[in-house]
């Protein structure tokens, strides 16, 4: 900053205020009325911070200070600014301004023009009586930077101007942003476009920033061999508040790249040998020397998968090597190289060696963990012939072709051997067929190549697969259900009832087989089958208690046919006889089982003495009189109203035991199967009597063994508890004396 003539005075006084500032006016030194003494005047811009930079977007404020010989400011006062009137202009029309209270006058400065340039002085000037006082600064107006942008695009190839494209010549666009006064622009983003059918640029977005000559470009090439046309690139670039944008167009020429000399290094190779494949791109009469082109490989054994060779190798120099593995191929592979996007291809023949037979492997048998059926006793699920797979493989495990395996029947006899030799399919594999004969036996077969490799399958069963009735077998995991009061809920059975089969060889017979169940009493079953089907020989069925509950209709079944063998089932109350039955194919097989629903109280119990043999159905029973120094011991047996067991899974125990130690065993009642194992057809009252259910040992000792003062009574229930809760006592009395 330039600052003018600063004339300052210390100290105040009286005086004439025209000359000195004094008193004689009646005012004080450096007062609103005082004398100016000295003025200084300086330029700042918007911000208010000292700046001599004048331009049209920054116009500047002069401001001119006034003070008295003391230093005070002086206001009120005319300010005169001038400046050169061919360089700015003053806010006021006469370039005065007024001080303020602080002794401040201000005026702005603005240039004439946009276009205006130079160097210019201020000057400030005051009055102060019969002097004139003044202050100057300096100001420097600088051109405007030019608005707007401006863009120039051009396209080169090696450094010239070209607009002919193709693979072996891409271009190299230039998009050139300046000012419209032709500076560069630093960092301007120019986004590029073309037809990407027929060209693609690097970098694929397509953006480019300028850089410090203004320049941004992208490299243009073909999409690919076989396009050809003419098209247009743009650039568009928004910079100093302006869009600027270029356009220019360019021909694109197909390129005929072609592959040559096609080389093996080796020339052949062993089974599973590895070779270098090279191939040379042509672009006319010379190697292709550009970049970004890559060649495809391939062959007839790659497309089987039993090669492998690299693809989408680069060409480097007008070269392209790609890396051949045999895997199986076993014969001369026809190899080729195309470049990739051409429809062009070379093809070459490389001589591959086949692979030795190594082995034969036995692969696979069905029926697959099951046994063949003699011959004449097929059926659901059941078969009389064998297949078998063998497999040969080379030195590396994979499957060999076109090779030759005869079979041979090791053991079996009787069987039939379908097929003696046979080629290897594309997958190596081979099958041969063995029907079964007539008697039960196992048998392998034996696979073998000319060379002597072989090799002989698993053993395989051959049995009958049908059922026996000597081996039918069925059962029921409880006997005595309590089910005489009581239905099934539906979905809890009362019991489960289980057949086992085997064939004559005790095998179990196939799965499948079907076995039928029927029942005079309660209900066997499900809603969906009246019956099961086996799984490893076997199947269950539910039991379920229901009406009827004595047997006034029972079903005909194969078990109560007694012109064939079966036996009239009981109809004894609350005895079910349940008949499950299948058929060999040729008669039909059968057994039953007979289950109590018994009742849930005993009605009924049997006294057990060493002696004595008594029934009772109600009442105490006095046990009589013992020596306090001996231990009574009897045995008890319950049934219910129709003198069948109690149900399985009840308990005994000994409650309310008064003067006595005493025990049962054993203390739960168990399955009680009837005494007829054909279904009890005969049931009287004296078979019930004669021990049909559990005997249930009980002890009573005194309390007092020795010491005895005199006879003690004892008392104590025997309590039964069925599995449904329902609780039944029976009250017993022994008198205890003394020796």
């Amino acid at each position: 900053m330039t600052f003018g003539i600063l004339l300052a005075a210390c100290g105040g006084g009286g005086g004439d205020p025209t000359l000195d500032g004094g008193s004689g006016s009646g005012s004080s030194g450096g007062t609103t009325g005082g004398v100016a003494a000295a003025i200084s005047v300086g330029l700042y811009d918007a911000a208010d911070k000292p700046s001599n930079a004048l331009g049209i977007a920054t116009p500047l404020t002069a401001k001119a200070l006034v003070i008295d010989k003391n230093g005070a400011p002086v206001g009120n006062t005319v300010v005169t600014f001038a400046a050169d009137a061919a360089l700015v202009t003053l806010s006021t029309s006469n370039g005065t301004a007024l001080t303020d209270a602080k002794g401040y006058a201000s005026i702005k400065l603005v240039p004439l023009s946009a276009t205006i340039t130079g160097a210019g002085k201020l000057t400030a000037t005051v009055t102060a009586g019969t002097t004139t006082l003044s202050g100057e600064t300096s100001y420097e107006i600088k051109a405007a930077p030019a608005a707007g942008a401006k863009m120039t695009l051009s396209l080169l190839s090696g450094g010239s101007a070209s607009n002919a494209l193709s693979s072996a010549t891409p271009l190299t666009a230039k998009a050139v942003v300046s000012d419209l006064n032709g500076q560069p622009i630093v960092n301007a983003l120019v986004e590029f476009s073309t037809d990407n059918a027929l060209a693609v640029m690097s970098p694929s977005v397509g953006t480019a920033l300028t850089d410090s000559s203004g320049t941004a470009s992208v490299i243009l090439r073909p999409f690919s061999l076989s396009a050809s046309g003419a098209a247009a690139l743009k650039a568009t670039t928004t910079a100093n508040g302006m869009v600027a944008s270029g356009q220019i167009n360019y021909v694109l020429g197909a390129t005929d790249l072609l592959p040559a000399n096609l080389v093996f290094s080796p020339s052949s190779i062993p089974a599973y040998g590895t070779t270098t494949v090279s191939v040379d791109i042509m672009a006319g009469a010379s190697l292709y020397t550009g970049t970004g082109l890559t060649v495809d490989f391939g062959s007839n054994c790659v497309t089987l998968g039993k090669a492998s060779v690299t693809s989408g190798v680069p060409v480097v120099n007008g070269k392209a090597l790609a890396t051949y593995r045999d895997l199986g191929c076993g014969l001369s592979d026809k190899v080729y190289a195309m470049v990739t996007g051409s429809q062009s291809a070379l093809h070459a023949t490389l001589s591959v060696a086949a692979p030795a037979a190594a082995s034969v492997q036995f692969a696979a048998v069905s029926p697959v963990g099951k046994s063949i059926v003699i011959q004449g006793q097929g059926g659901l699920s059941r078969t009389e012939t064998a297949t078998l797979t063998f497999r040969v493989v080379d030195t590396f495990g994979k499957a060999l072709a076109g090779q030759e395996v005869m079979f041979a029947l090791v053991n079996g006899p009787g069987m039939t051997l379908n097929k003696v030799r046979d080629m290897t399919d594309a997958n190596g594999d081979v099958i041969t067929t063995v029907n079964s004969g007539t008697t039960p036996t196992t048998f392998r077969v034996r696979a073998s190549l000319a060379s002597g490799i072989s090799t002989l399958s698993d053993s395989i069963l051959v049995t009958t697969g049908l059922p026996v009735q000597t081996a039918f077998s069925l059962s029921s995991t409880k006997s005595s259900v309590e089910g005489w009061s009581y239905d099934s809920p539906v979905g809890t059975p009362a019991t489960t009832v289980t057949v086992l089969l085997a064939d004559q060889a005790g095998n179990p017979v196939s799965d499948g087989t079907p076995v039928v169940f029927q029942s005079n009493l309660g209900a066997v079953g499900s809603s969906s089958m009246g019956g099961c089907t086996t799984i490893n020989g076997g199947c269950s069925v539910d039991f379920r208690s229901q009406n009827p509950r004595t047997a006034t209709n029972p079903p005909a079944t194969p078990c109560n046919d007694v012109a064939n063998g079966g036996t009239a089932d009981s109809v004894w109350p609350g005895l079910a006889t349940v008949c499950a039955s299948t058929s060999d194919g040729s008669k039909t097989l059968f057994a039953k089982i007979a289950i109590f629903l018994s009742d849930s109280h005993p009605r009924n119990f049997t006294l057990f003495d060493p002696l004595s043999q008594v029934s009772f159905k109600d009442g105490a029973y006095d046990l009589g009189t013992v020596a306090s120094s001996v231990s009574r011991q009897f045995s008890l047996r319950f049934s219910d109203l129709n003198l069948n067991p109690m149900p399985s899974g009840s308990t005994v125990a000994l409650t309310n035991v008064v003067n006595a130690v005493a025990s049962i065993t054993p203390n739960s009642i168990q399955n009680v199967y009837p005494h007829n194992a054909s279904g009890v057809d005969d049931r009287t009252g004296a078979n019930i009597q004669g021990d049909q259910g559990v005997r249930h040992a009980v002890t009573i000792s005194s309390l007092t063994p020795t010491g005895c003062a005199g006879p003690v009574a004892s008392t104590f229930n025997v309590t039964v508890t069925t599995p449904l809760g329902n609780a039944t006592s029976y009250p017993f009395k022994l008198t205890f004396s003394c020796p």
